[in-house]
């Protein structure tokens, strides 16, 4: 049994929302927890280290935060759209492969089937996968509550573990980012201790424009080497338009290495996590070429 200090509290009212509506009143006073797959919250609260409230809100039957559509140049996902969903969407696999792609690395079917994309985002691990090429697609959050619905750069979302810009009244319902153009390129990379059902020692995921061995506007996105997915914008800086030399590459992989920050822990060290981040982008900008 878990000590005193580490239980979750009880929960003492239990609502199932059928609309988005009915999510944010129940959440509107800052009480409730929001439940979709559960396959992070659940294990949280048994481990001592959850962050659920007084009132659980199952989201997991509204209609409206599923789904995955192109708009008007934009692709917007549900917040309820599951991993597996991602995984075998149409649309996707052919406008944006790299969501796929990050996809079929994430943990094994049965958590995909019931993870959501709302939930990875929600749950501010420095080690989620989705987050990071969703961040390399420029992707916004849309946030709802009974005040307002507004959107946040997902590159700015996250403040810290388990900490988001979201506050206590609000809902994740979407997220959005413009259909990429017929030269984009986008790779999705991971580490972990063995090739599946893994969590990330390492994971990068590199983005941009790219045509006859230059890659434009890149965005260079880590995750699990810092308490935060780390956006390294200095070495986007670097490459962004340059032809893709050995030169450049020498540079932009120490340059990298200063705006990570790894830690030792019972995972990986600080210094594998340092070399296996210099592999990834020393392999991803040579495939560039």
């Amino acid at each position: 049994m878990l000590p005193q200090n580490k239980r979750p509290p009880d929960i003492g009212e239990y609502v199932a929302a059928s609309s988005v509506d009915a999510a944010i009143d129940a959440l509107a006073d800052g009480q409730g927890t929001a439940l979709a797959g559960g396959t992070d919250l659940w294990a949280q609260k048994d481990s001592g280290n959850g962050r659920l409230r007084q009132r659980l809100v199952n989201i997991s039957r509204v209609s409206e935060l599923c789904g995955i559509a192109e708009v008007a140049g934009k692709i917007r996902i549900g917040a309820l759209t599951t991993i597996s969903e991602i995984l075998e969407s149409p649309l996707l696999n052919e406008k944006v492969p790299l969501l796929p792609q990050m996809a079929n690395r994430f943990a094994a079917p049965q958590i995909r089937n019931a993870a959501t994309i709302g939930g990875n985002i929600a749950n501010a691990s420095p080690a989620a996968d989705a987050v990071l090429p969703l961040i390399g697609l420029g992707t916004s959050v849309e946030l709802r509550s009974k005040r307002e619905t507004r959107f946040l750069p997902l590159s700015g979302f996250f403040k810290g573990p388990g900490n988001t810009q979201m506050t206590a009244d609000e809902l994740i319902t979407a997220i959005e980012f413009e259909t990429p153009p017929g030269n984009f390129h986008g790779v999705f990379c991971k580490s972990g201790p063995r090739p599946a059902l893994e969590i990330s020692m390492v994971a990068m995921c590199l983005t941009g424009l790219l045509e006859g061995g230059k890659l434009s506007n890149p965005r260079l996105v880590f995750g699990a080497v810092g308490p935060t997915p780390i956006c390294c914008e200095k070495t986007e800086a670097m490459i962004d338009g340059k032809t893709i030399s050995d030169d450049l590459i020498a540079s932009a992989l120490d340059l990298m290495a200063t705006e990570i920050a790894p830690i030792d822990d019972f995972r990986a060290s600080k210094w594998y996590r340092t070399q296996m981040a210099r592999t990834f982008l020393e392999a991803e900008l040579i495939a560039c070429r």
